[in-house]
Formats: C-alpha cells, sequence, structure tokens
C-alpha cells in the first residue's frame, strides 16, 4: 500500500467526517456558513477531528514501539495491561483527590501505566515459554487482574459512574475545551521518530544491542515512557479504543516488514485512516445516533486479532 493513497484517503475521510452529524452542513455552504453553523463546525467537529487524528496516529504507533521492544507481534497497550493500569490510575486520583485537574489525573495515570507496563515486561523475563500467542495472553490476564481491582474500588467507593468515561472509547463528547491534553502525543510521536532505528535495534535483543554499543536498557525505558504517557493521555481524553495498537502494525508489518523507522509513517496514517473510517460509519450506521468509537474499534479490531492469531498459528504449524 503506497503511502500517497494513505494521505489521500486521510484527506477524504477528513472532508467527510467535518460534514456528518446531526446538524446539517453542506461542504457549499462552508464559507457562508450561520453564526450556530459556525459553532458546531469550531467547537464540535474540528476538535474531534483533530483528536481522531492524533489519537490514531499515536496509539498505532506505541503499539509498534511494544511489538518492537518484546519482539512479539501481539503485544499492545490493550494486551500488555497498560490501559487497564491507566484506568487504575485515574481511579485513584478520583479516590485520593477528589478535585482532581485533568493534569493531576495525567500524572497519576502516567505513573499507573509505567508501572503496570513494567511488571508485564518483567514477567515477560521470567517466562520461558515464549511462544507468540502464549505472551499476549499472559498479558490480557494480567490486564484482566488489574481491571477487577479497579472495578472493585470503583463499586466500594461509588465511582463507577465516573470510570464510564474511561471504559469505553467515545468522540462524541469532545468539544474544544476537552481534548487539547492530546496535543502532548505529538511530540511524543515525534521523539518515536528519532528513535525508531534504536528501537529496530533494541528489538533484536539485548546482548545483540550491546554488542552494538546501544545502551539497551535505556532505550527500553524511553520506548515505554512513550507507550504509558501516550495511553494516559488518549485514554484520559477520549476513552480506551481497544486492539489499535495491535492490528494496525501487524498489517503494515505485512508488506512493510519490521524495519521501524521505515514502516513508522505508514503505521501512524493508516492508523488515524483506520479510526476515522471507524468513528465515520459508528455515525453513519444508526444515525441520527451513533456507536462508539470503542464499541466500533473493538468489534472490527477483535475480528482482525483473531484471524491474526489464527494466520501465526497456521503459519507456525
Amino acid at each position: 500500500m503506497k503511502k500517497r493513497y494513505l494521505v489521500i484517503a486521510l484527506i477524504l475521510l477528513s472532508i467527510a467526517s467535518l460534514f456528518i452529524g446531526v446538524k446539517d452542513i453542506s461542504p457549499l455552504e462552508l464559507f457562508d456558513l450561520t453564526e450556530e453553523k459556525t459553532q458546531v463546525m469550531w467547537i464540535s467537529r474540528v476538535p474531534r477531528l483533530i483528536s481522531i487524528i492524533i489519537a490514531g496516529v499515536s496509539m498505532s504507533i506505541v503499539g509498534l514501539i511494544m511489538q518492537q521492544l518484546t519482539r512479539n507481534k501481539f503485544v499492545s497497550p490493550t494486551t500488555a495491561g497498560t490501559e487497564d493500569s491507566v484506568r487504575f490510575g485515574i481511579l485513584v486520583s478520583l479516590m485520593v483527590f477528589t478535585d482532581a485537574s485533568p493534569w493531576l489525573k495525567l500524572l497519576v495515570a502516567f505513573v499507573f501505566a509505567l508501572l503496570g507496563t513494567f511488571i508485564f515486561m518483567k514477567i515477560l523475563e521470567k517466562i520461558k515459554f515464549k511462544d507468540s500467542i502464549f505472551i499476549p495472553l499472559v498479558g490480557l490476564m494480567f490486564g484482566n487482574i488489574v481491571g477487577s481491582i479497579t472495578m472493585f474500588f470503583a463499586y466500594k467507593y461509588d465511582l463507577i459512574r465516573n470510570m464510564t468515561a474511561w471504559l469505553h472509547g467515545d468522540f462524541s463528547s469532545i468539544m474544544k475545551g476537552s481534548y487539547e491534553l492530546l496535543y502532548l502525543s505529538i511530540p511524543l510521536v515525534i521523539i518515536a521518530y528519532l528513535f525508531a532505528n534504536k528501537f529496530t535495534i533494541a528489538g533484536m535483543g539485548e546482548e545483540f544491542a550491546i554488542n552494538l554499543g546501544l545502551n539497551y536498557k535505556q532505550v527500553v525505558n524511553i520506548g515505554l515512557i512513550i507507550v504509558a504517557m501516550v495511553s494516559s493521555l488518549v485514554i484520559l481524553t477520549v476513552g480506551t479504543i481497544p486492539f489499535l495498537g495491535l492490528i494496525i502494525p501487524n498489517i503494515v508489518t505485512l508488506y512493510l516488514g519490521d524495519n521501524l523507522k521505515k514502516s513508522l509513517s505508514h503505521t501512524a496514517l493508516l492508523g488515524a485512516v483506520f479510526v476515522l473510517c471507524c468513528d465515520i460509519l459508528g455515525r453513519l450506521i444508526i444515525f441520527p445516533y451513533e456507536i462508539s468509537i470503542g464499541l466500533m474499534v473493538g468489534v472490527v479490531g477483535s475480528a482482525i486479532f483473531i484471524f491474526l492469531l489464527m494466520r501465526r498459528k497456521a503459519y507456525d504449524r
């Protein structure tokens, strides 16, 4: 798949996204909008489009980083307990700091995400049977344990309604003033690009990387920090978008190979295009109502995940 086709698809879908909604706005009246339609466009639809693109790009890239560092195509924030740890961190911030600001929630969520991801990596080091399918299943079990603890305390302290916003991804509530934290993902994505070659070398194994003069642990830690921070930013702003960081890097790897720097831009573009497609479909299927992005990506993503598992199982045979 050539990059220019992805760019064209992204532009066309972005334009379509701006004109889909309960409030009918035609492209022909773009330069002659009423005050009400202007507010709808700039307060709701443009912020929604920006958040979709940033979330799609950043979550796809951190999924690619995790797969590279763990040397496993089925590891992502969804299957490594990272997203569950973020939700646990958000809950703790609500329990301890009643009127926590978004910045404080982000800080606590980031600490828990980083801790959860490091725990998963330590579990990974202890596992001798490093089967490509077994590892993500361990991650899912670890995530379910963290998720169960989160739900227990949410029920115990009557915070289950507060947690609902972070259980399922949803762009319908994105408005001007509620999504700007996502801009922090942009410098993190740039850092990921600058470290792409080092991540690729680190993905070849610790001994090999050290022999090439790479500070292996430092590079891995930088990668995990990027993963934890981006996951925290997206979940805190949009909610959980399951399997996105798993399926997009796998699709790109099928036709570009494992070189991270070569596949990074393709992964970013395909991630944005995929989330845009799911969001537009979710808004059209039961129009004027809409299906949340978490459900849309979850259904499509889980189906692709099962296909990839079956494909890998058949290939291993």
